[in-house]
């Protein structure tokens, strides 16, 4: 993000009308040295950077550097225990990981903190409208979820009036939703929470960050991530085989990834058996000396075989046209990379021409496999820490906030800014630097060596419809 627009956003989370004034029911302690977990205390906070640079940078201005608000449990809270009353609500696509939220939620609410009047909403925020009732959850109904991939309340896509979705938690006596999701979530609880600060209520809206694309800024990892490109990785070692089984053998798996090459990077990694690694973050061009498809025919004959993997959001630059189709949510259908990719390296390589190559070239798309595939244990234990965190703050009376990890801590941020842009991949950061030597792909495949290869803005057919997005100068 340009050390502009960084220093533009303000980093404070809100909280409710009032103080809190109920005693935790956690029984924690305040002293250091007694070999028991503490209460955070208010002003806690985590740097945004963590070098000693921020250090010398304070020493010379004397300006405070940015930080985040540390996430954690409160001596005291704001909702009565006994008297409060959740609503859990899962929207977008499906993640590895959100029954494992959803568990969390329940059982660290029942057992944590004594609040046993929680709902869920189903299928999303449509569950909202008319006709879907509310789901009782207890820690016995969510005992087994996690132990499955999906979402056991069921998600959808598409916008719902903030005013009706407020009726609901109005007329249900809800004191405090939780929203799991992702970019399309986030600004849609942020709708919500606006809506309820200006009918003057007190109702706390928490978000736990879901995108198995890695994307929301500020926060390192998200859940379903790990487990997202554990399960690509498998199936990316099975490919492997498949193009080594064929002379000039090409495979050619597309990862999740719309704006940003976290998945394809990172199984890339994970197995060290990718070729070619094609993310949203690069310009590449098909022909030419330094071409994509000119490198893939260097690889095959020296080798004979070739494996690519391709995330979904890449090369969409290569599509001609303004005609754009959007989903129920408002983002943009990008053009299948995958499938265009096939097409033009087996034209290339078709007999009866200059270019002629034989070659056999298999096409695998494991998307909906990995989005519907349990959270590994890792992810597992994330999601919990997580859920934990988002009720630690809800409770002490925090509304419009995202539980996030930063630099090895739990941390609370405003949902303005993470929605303010997407994270992606610097092509000078170490992560795409590893990158490039366990593939051994060229550094650029443009046309001129000497321009940047980094597509430092979303793709004109990816960017949100007009008013859906605040741009910060």
């Amino acid at each position: 993000m340009a050390h502009k627009t960084l220093n533009a956003l303000d980093f404070t989370v809100q909280t409710l009308d009032g103080k809190c004034t109920i005693p935790s029911p956690l029984n924690l302690k305040n002293a250091d040295g007694d070999d028991e977990y503490d209460y955070v205390k208010d002003g806690e906070r985590i740097l945004y950077d963590a070098s000693t640079k921020s250090l010398e940078d304070y020493k010379k201005t004397g300006k405070m550097p940015i930080s985040f608000e540390k996430a954690g449990p409160k001596e005291k809270i704001y909702f009565q225990p006994d008297k409060t009353k959740v609503a859990i609500v899962t929207a977008g696509g499906l993640c590895p990981g959100l029954n494992n939220v959803i568990k969390g939620l329940v059982t660290q609410l029942n057992q944590r903190y004594k609040v046993h009047n929680v709902v869920g909403i189903r299928y999303g925020f449509r569950g909202f409208t008319p006709g879907f009732d509310l789901v009782p959850l207890t820690s016995e109904i969510v005992d087994r979820i996690h132990l499955q991939g999906g979402s056991f309340l069921g998600s959808s896509r598409g916008e719902q009036p903030s005013e009706m979705i407020v009726d609901v938690l109005q007329r249900q006596n809800i004191n405090i939703l939780f929203c799991i999701g992702g970019d399309g979530t986030l600004r849609a609880a942020k709708s919500i929470a606006e809506e309820i600060k200006k009918r003057g209520l007190n109702i706390a809206v928490g978000c736990v960050p879901k995108t198995i694309d890695n994307d929301i800024c500020f926060i390192d990892k998200s859940f379903g991530f790990e487990t997202a490109f554990s399960v690509a990785s498998e199936i990316v070692i099975n490919a492997h085989n498949e193009a080594k089984g064929a002379y000039n053998g090409i495979a050619m798996i597309k990862l999740m990834g719309r704006d940003s090459g976290y998945i394809a990077a990172n199984t890339a990694l994970a197995t060290g058996e990718a070729n070619f690694v094609l993310i949203p973050e690069m310009k590449f061009d098909l022909y030419g000396p330094n071409g994509f498809i000119t490198k893939l025919r260097e690889r095959l004959e020296k080798r004979h075989h070739a494996l690519i993997i391709v995330a979904e959001g890449a090369g969409q630059f290569l599509f001609e046209g303004d005609n754009v189709e959007r989903d129920e949510s408002g983002n943009v259908k990008y053009q299948d990379i995958g499938v265009f990719l096939k097409a033009k390296i087996s034209e290339h390589f078709a007999k009866d021409k200059p270019t002629y190559l034989h070659h056999s070239i298999k096409y695998i798309d494991p998307s909906y496999i990995i989005r519907s595939s349990p959270a590994n244990s890792n992810d597992s234990k994330f999601c919990n820490l997580l859920s934990l965190n988002a009720i630690h703050a809800a409770m002490a009376g925090k509304t419009e906030f995202v539980v996030g990890h930063w630099n090895g801590n739990f941390t609370i941020l405003p949902i303005s800014a993470t929605v303010v842009e997407r994270k992606r991949i610097n092509l000078e950061s170490e992560l795409w630097g590893n990158v490039l030597e366990i593939t051994g792909q060229p550094i650029k495949m443009i046309a001129n060596p000497d321009e940047s290869a980094q597509l430092d803005y979303i793709p004109p057919q990816s960017k949100p419809q007009k008013g859906k997005k605040k741009e910060i100068d």
